[in-house]
Parts: C-alpha cells; sequence; structure tokens
C-alpha cells in the first residue's frame, strides 16, 4: 500500500489570508483572480520497481539501466555519475519497459545527463495499463488509441535538463531511442503520481485476506478517479458520467466521507444539463443524479446544499413523473435507453430496468422533496410509484434489470435471486452493475452467495494481476489468459488485447474504472453491517452478516468522526460485536 498511503499533509494557502497586493505572484492580481484555477491534487514522483524487459541483446547498447530503479531527485548535475548510457545504430534503436508495481494517474519525469552531440535527443514514449498496451502500435487490430489521453508519443529530451510529459493512467512505460548514432545518458526516468492526498477513514479486515485486498482495490481505484472532478476512468474516458458516479459516491462515503469532488461533479452535470435534456444524453443518468443526492444527503447531512438542488429536482421529477404511458409502463423514449453496455442489446430487460429506476428515483425523490417541504412533488412521486408499480415488465433474463426490480420492490428479492441473479454464480456479472446485483443479493438474505461471488469475479482480476478494478470482465475471458504485468507468453490470449466489446473493444479498454469498486461499500455495508438510518449519520445500524468468515473489523467514517466495529464469530457460532462511536451518532445494534 506504499504508493497511495498518506505521504505528507496537504498544505492549504488560502489567497484571501494574504492581506497585500504585494505579496502575491503576478498571476495573483486582483485582475486575474477569475481566472486562476487551484488544484486539489498533489503531485509525487516514484521510480520504477522493476525492469521488465529491454531490446534484445542489448548489451552494446544499453549500459547500467538498473539505476533507474534508485531514487530520485529529479535534478540534472554537472556530476554526470552513474548515468544509463542508451546508444543507437542506423539498426539498432534501444528500449527499454518499466512496471511502476501499480497502477497511477499523472505522466513521467525524464532527467538527462552530458552526452558527446549536446542537441535534444528524440524519444518514443508509451504508456500502458498492462505491459502489453505499453509494447503496442496505435492502430486498429487491437485497438490501442490515444482517445482522452495521449499514451503513445515522440517528444525530445534536453540535452543536461529535465522533461515531464503525460497525463494519463498507466502502470507500465516503454520508452525508445529513435535518433540513429546517437547516445543518450539518462539520470532518471520516473512517474509523475497526481492524486488527492486523502487519508482512508474507512477501513475492512476480515479473516479472508483475499476480501481485504478487494475491499482496498475498490476504495483505490475511486481515489485514482477523484481528480478535480470524479472522473469514470483515468485513461478512458476521464469524464463526468453521473451513472458510473454512483457506486463511486457510495465508496467515498465508505472510505473518505465527505469530498467535495462529489457535489463539485454534481453540480456540473446539473448545470449543463437544462431540463428537459437527460444528463450524458441517457434517461437513466438523470435519475442516478437523484439517487446520488438522496445518499448524498443521507451520509452528510447537508441541508444547505440540498436546498440549492431544490429547483433542479423539482423540475426533473415533475419530467420523470410524466413519464408513464397509458399502460403504466415507462415512456422513456426521449433519450437513450441504457443500463450498462453488457446489457445493451437485451431491450426487454432495459426496459424492466428502467421501469424499476423510475420507482427508486421517484421514492428517493419523494424523499427528498419531503425533506424540502414540497409536498406538491411529494404526492406526484407517489402517485407515480403507484401506478409503475401496477405494470411488471419480464427481465428476460438480464441480472442488471432484475438485480434493479429485486432494489426497486417491484418483485420479490428471493425470487429474483433464485430464478435470475444466483443462476450460473458470475456468469453474465458486469463490474458496473455487480454492484446492484450484490446489494439485491444481500436483500435476498443471500450474504454468503455475495461473497462467494466476489471472490470469484473481483477476485479473478487480481490473479490476472489487476491492481485496480476494470471497466469490464468476463468470465469467458480467463481460459488460457496471460497476466497484464507479463510479456504474453507464445500460446495465451492477450487478457487485455484480445477481448472486450462495445466502447472498450482491446487496449482501449479502461483497467482502472471507478464503476467497478461495488465489493468495497457493500462489504462494509453487510459483512460490517453499517447502515445510515438518519440524514447525517446521526443514527447509524449495525448489522453483521459474516457468511463464513471468522471475524470482520473496520471503521466508518461520519460527519462526527470514526464508528469502530469489531464482529468475532465465538465457539458457540455466536456473533461477539463491540461498537465505538462519537457522541452524536446513535448506534442501533441488531
Amino acid at each position: 500500500m506504499k504508493i497511495y498511503n498518506r505521504i505528507l499533509q496537504l498544505a492549504v494557502v488560502m489567497l484571501g489570508a494574504v492581506s497585500s497586493r504585494a505579496q502575491l505572484p503576478p498571476v495573483f492580481d486582483s485582475s486575474r483572480m477569475a481566472t486562476v484555477q487551484a488544484t486539489a491534487t498533489v503531485r509525487r514522483y516514484l521510480s520504477p520497481e522493476k525492469i521488465i524487459w529491454q531490446t534484445p541483446n542489448a548489451g552494446e547498447h544499453i549500459f547500467n539501466a538498473q539505476r533507474f530503479l534508485l531514487a530520485g531527485n529529479g535534478q540534472a548535475d554537472l556530476a554526470n555519475q552513474n548515468m544509463c548510457v542508451l546508444k543507437s545504430t542506423a539498426a539498432v534503436h534501444p528500449a527499454l519497459l518499466f512496471d511502476f508495481g501499480k497502477e497511477l494517474h499523472g505522466g513521467l519525469q525524464l532527467v538527462t545527463g552530458m552526452y558527446k552531440s549536446g542537441k535534444p535527443v528524440k524519444l518514443r514514449v508509451r504508456f500502458g495499463e498492462s505491459v502489453s498496451e505499453a509494447m503496442s502500435d496505435i492502430e486498429p487490430g487491437k485497438n490501442a488509441t490515444n482517445d482522452h489521453a495521449v499514451r503513445d508519443m515522440i517528444v525530445e529530451v534536453p540535452w543536461l535538463g529535465k522533461l515531464e510529459v503525460g497525463n494519463t493512467g498507466f502502470r507500465f512505460v516503454r520508452i525508445d531511442l529513435l535518433d540513429d548514432n546517437t547516445e543518450l545518458q539518462l539520470k532518471e526516468v520516473r512517474a509523475i503520481f497526481v492524486y488527492r492526498d486523502l487519508p482512508y477513514l474507512g477501513s475492512f479486515k476480515c479473516s479472508d485476506t483475499l476480501l481485504n485486498q478487494i475491499w482496498l482495490t475498490g476504495a483505490y481505484t475511486v481515489h485514482l478517479n477523484m481528480q478535480d472532478y470524479l472522473w469514470d476512468g483515468i485513461k478512458r474516458d476521464r469524464l463526468v458520467w453521473i451513472g458510473d458516479m454512483h457506486p463511486e459516491t457510495s465508496t467515498i462515503s465508505a472510505v473518505f466521507g465527505y469530498n467535495e469532488v462529489v457535489p463539485k461533479s454534481l453540480d456540473l452535470s446539473r448545470d449543463i444539463t437544462p431540463l428537459p435534456q437527460y444528463m450524458n444524453g441517457m434517461v437513466s443518468y438523470s435519475m442516478w443524479w437523484v439517487l446520488i443526492q438522496r445518499d448524498w444527503y443521507q451520509h452528510t447531512g447537508n441541508l444547505a446544499y440540498l436546498k440549492q438542488q431544490a429547483a433542479y429536482l423539482k423540475g426533473l421529477l415533475d419530467h420523470l413523473s410524466k413519464k408513464i404511458d397509458a399502460n403504466n409502463s415507462e415512456d422513456l423514449h426521449d433519450g437513450t435507453r441504457f443500463l450498462d453496455w453488457p446489457s445493451s442489446e437485451n431491450k426487454p430487460g432495459i426496459h424492466a430496468g428502467l421501469q424499476a429506476m423510475m420507482i427508486m428515483t421517484l421514492d428517493a425523490g419523494a424523499a427528498l422533496s419531503k425533506v424540502l417541504n414540497d409536498e406538491a412533488t411529494v404526492k406526484k412521486c407517489e402517485a407515480a410509484i403507484a401506478r409503475l408499480k401496477l405494470n411488471v415488465p419480464d427481465a428476460n433474463g438480464s441480472k442488471q434489470a432484475a438485480a434493479l426490480m429485486a432494489l426497486s420492490g417491484l418483485v420479490p428479492a428471493k425470487k429474483i435471486n433464485d430464478e435470475i441473479i444466483g443462476v450460473g454464480g458470475v456468469k453474465d456479472y458486469s463490474t458496473f452493475y455487480g454492484y446492484y446485483m450484490l446489494q439485491a443479493k444481500a436483500k435476498a438474505g443471500d450474504y454468503q452467495g455475495g461473497l462467494n461471488d466476489i471472490r470469484t469475479y473481483w477476485g479473478a482480476m487480481l490473479k490476472l494481476g489487476a491492481t485496480t478494478f476494470w471497466e469490464d470482465f468476463n468470465m469467458d475471458w480467463l481460459p488460457n489468459a496471460s497476466r497484464i504485468d507479463e510479456i504474453v507468453p507464445a500460446g495465451q490470449k492477450d487478457i487485455h488485447g484480445d477481448y472486450g466489446a462495445y466502447c472498450y473493444k482491446g487496449f482501449r479498454h479502461s483497467l482502472c474504472h471507478g464503476w467497478a469498486s461495488g465489493p468495497t461499500p457493500w462489504l462494509t455495508e453487510h459483512i460490517l453491517g453499517i447502515s445510515v438510518v438518519a440524514p447525517g449519520c446521526k443514527v447509524i445500524k449495525v448489522t453483521p452478516h459474516l457468511g463464513d468468515l471468522q471475524f470482520a473489523e473496520g471503521t466508518f467514517p461520519t460527519p462526527y468522526g470514526i464508528v469502530t466495529v469489531k464482529h468475532t464469530r465465538l465457539a458457540d457460532g455466536k456473533i461477539k460485536s463491540e461498537i465505538k462511536a462519537p457522541a452524536q451518532v446513535k448506534v442501533i445494534r441488531e
């Protein structure tokens, strides 16, 4: 965990505290203050953990490459000692592939020494979330791209200087010396790690080390996507997708507590989406905005923020409550009808899922409207819900739709779990809606089934070398698949380049996608058993479900401080619980 553990406390400098304009740099002159944007992220510099590959038979072309594994200081100097020397010919252009040990967001720093030509030298730099992506070319065969973030580029490094390049998601970097008959002396090749310097206030530990690793991996996946805004992926798309945000905001509440990246991103989507348009063009994504607002208010209790949403919320709920046809069926045909990509061709399943989402959204909207004393909207939502519940569509085998139907109460959760979600184990799971499949299993009382599915599905990504969770994953990809942290062995399948579909074919597939973090909040909510009962965490309920675990312990952040729980299975099978909470937090034990 050394890469993303808290390194230094972020020093926040408030410009308003500066009493004299003479103390400000010219860029901060009051005439330009409106154009100045501060960043919430910090930069840390990391040496690679290993060199995975270098040009074959490179003995006469690469000297002292192991020096890159040493700590650096980012400074070129006149001593010119302990350099790595790269020498090219017209036929041989030396190259190295570095492994920084864990998925990162940021770029690359190159520090050079003194070499004979004294001129800039051309390098090709390739970032990759897998070894095979870092070794790939931009070409259609395996869909390597520079979409959203340039990850394959040609740069010139200065003589006796420093160059910083890149802004993407990566773990691996390959550099190639491109100029013919050239010598380059390199002092350092370091990753620039750009992230929010935040403590992990929430935690989870149990008797199964795999589950511990999965919880932390989900947390880290979302942490990397907490940039200036809350993104879906750090390589692609690097955008605020509201539907993707729901698992992410659930993870943030469980791990970090309040963070301004959530309201900032919610407000961005609201402000760029005038009604009756749908957020990100998708009917379900405007509904996710309402559901996130409900969950965020429940965790933070921030009534002032909720009141800022009142006008937009009222207009959106009014619009949705009218999108019901004469057959009491959702009539959301004025935007893109989407749940997630693996379910996108199952039109009956999408209809069933949207019917359920309408109920969930209007129920959340009614709860928020009660807080806002908007009784007219409450009645409108309740009337629409009553109509929608008269029509129970067929999920058409879609586990995504089935999960939403269970969570909305359209169909009993146990029936849905027995007949659809639990059939075939994790077959037809998806990384985004897998969270809701797990939630439906919990509602059905199948906590052990949820644990088994987390181990099997998310655990499989870890076994393939993942350090963050992926945009999508299919168990059918496993036979004869290679790991992402090695050169693909002859005769094996490239798990990154050979698979994927829709917008994530081949190397375009994001291997760090926040919507895949569902097990993290699920384990906190259902295994530790912590759920918020009253807004602002003023009342929480603790109901552990250990399944086959011998113990589970952890922490949960609230606006008043940390709640600590520990559950231990005794010899007679009973569960002993130890709970500590701030004085302002009432704990209900079940």
